[in-house]
């Protein structure tokens, strides 16, 4: 089995910074362009598993990729090239303190709220007589506050704009720009017989541009259905067939692990790793609508340095 790239340090020319997140670590170039590299780590429940999954990260880097491409044309973003098969070099912008959540089906987070009895979410009302996987008359945004640590909280427009996190003319674009990437992902997402249910979008400012940045609509960030089946699965209460990293939290909810204090991460055996690389790989094929190709490169850490100084020192 393939090794999984679960750390990387590197010191690139003009580096002035870098960032180790839960999957990606970010090299910050003077101040200018940012390196992100998308490792194999994986996490669930705001928790980092104890190993990676080979391929996760070129399957993450790739997916993003093929969307920015595809809807650069809604607004502008952070890309420039991917100059590895996990990496991809942008422009450096200051992010917005909150994350745009778009959700079209009442399912995850929203479902669960639902099903306690709420009917407000993010300021927003959510009908009576609703059942878990039903599409909303018009799709809900329900950001959140982007927590640098721990978890990301619910924030209405009204709390966004009062507490000055995003004025109300950015706002206003931040809203747009979300309905139109969504509604974008939901028709090509169609094309291969897939659901969009619900997604996030991250972006930010340079030059007081307002850019689409990170990573969109990969199984990471987005939940998607299988179309076929939809309706009689939801007409029978039935769970939907889904592409989404799910299946590795209900894997730890199955054994006994949600990310609270105390609890132990199952043992993830070499079976288990690769079973989840092919899973992930499934996830690329569907959506990207494409045959995923293997990087077989031996030393993965020293294709990345290569690749990645050839490039800076061509910009």
């Amino acid at each position: 089995m393939a090794k999984a790239l679960t750390r990387t340090d590197f010191e690139f020319e003009g580096q002035t910074g870098v960032y180790h997140g839960k999957v990606r670590d970010v090299y910050n170039i003077k101040n200018e362009f940012l390196v992100m590299i998308v490792s194999d780590r994986i996490s669930a429940f705001d928790v980092v598993l104890p190993k990676g999954i080979p391929y996760k990260g070129q399957v993450l880097n790739q997916i993003a990729a093929k969307f920015l491409d595809a809807t650069s044309d809604i607004v502008p973003n952070w890309k420039i090239a991917t100059p590895d098969p996990m990496v991809t070099v942008g422009h450096a912008c200051e992010p917005f303190k909150v994350e745009m959540v778009i959700r079209g089906y009442l399912t995850g987070h929203a479902w669960r709220e639902y099903k306690s009895g709420k009917r407000m979410l993010c300021g927003l009302p959510m009908p009576d007589g609703m059942v878990e996987n039903q599409k909303f008359a018009t799709p809900l945004i329900t950001p959140t506050t982007k927590a640098d640590e721990g978890h990301d909280e619910d924030i209405s427009r009204e709390e966004i704009l009062a507490s000055g996190l995003v004025s109300a003319n950015d706002y206003a674009l931040l809203e747009k720009y979300t309905y139109a990437l969504f509604e974008r992902g939901t028709q090509m997402a169609a094309k291969m017989g897939l659901i969009l249910v619900d997604t996030k979008y991250e972006f930010g400012k340079k030059d007081g541009q307002i850019y689409l940045i990170d990573e969109i609509h990969t199984p990471d960030s987005s939940r998607y259905f299988y179309a076929e089946g939809y309706a009689e699965r939801l007409a029978k209460g039935e769970q939907q067939k889904q592409l989404s990293k799910e299946f590795v939290r209900q894997w730890l909810i199955e054994n006994g692990f949600q990310g609270h204090e105390g609890q132990v991460v199952p043992e993830m055996t070499p079976e288990y790793i690769e079973s989840v690389t092919e899973r992930y790989i499934e996830l690329y094929e569907n959506i990207a609508g494409e045959k995923f190709i293997k990087d077989m490169a031996d030393d993965v850490t020293s294709r990345i340095e290569a690749n990645v100084k050839a490039f800076l020192a061509s910009i």
